[in-house]
């Protein structure tokens, strides 16, 4: 017998922050696994001239696993792509191997956006849209 773990159940929609965004269908319990972000594994390497190509259409879609690889959401991701930024978010990542959960930070509400902090190491190109006027940059 298989342990089999039910994730809670999110959908994409339009977002007031930016985009597309990811929504709790349902609650969801603090520290509960919500889904797994998908993407083909890639080098550091193979990953710059990619991440250089989406920052100037002012998107992120890689995202780092440890020193040497890389995650990239737009070959073979899932809908944890369009989880947004937030400087204070309800969910966090959590990284066991090269696999990248995205779990609830705190208690959330039914049709409540998911969001995290992506800690990004760039350029800080990009201005945060994560609440009206926060001065922050990606």
């Amino acid at each position: 017998m298989t342990d089999t773990v039910v994730l809670p159940r999110i959908k994409r929609r339009r977002s007031k922050v930016q985009g597309w965004g990811v929504f709790a269908v349902e609650p969801i319990n603090k520290n509960k696994r919500i889904i797994q972000y998908d993407g083909e594994l890639i080098t550091h390497k193979q990953s710059l001239p990619r991440e250089d190509r989406y920052l100037r259409r002012g998107e992120i879609w890689c995202f780092t696993v440890n020193r040497r690889w890389v995650r990239d959401a737009t070959k073979g991701g899932n809908i944890a792509r369009f989880i947004n930024h937030a400087c204070k978010p309800n969910c966090y990542a959590q990284i066991v191997g090269h696999i990248i959960w995205i779990r609830a930070a705190r208690n959330i509400e039914a049709g409540e956006e998911l969001n995290y902090n992506y800690h990004t190491d760039g350029e800080a190109a990009m201005p945060c849209r994560c609440r009206p006027g926060c001065k922050n940059k990606l």
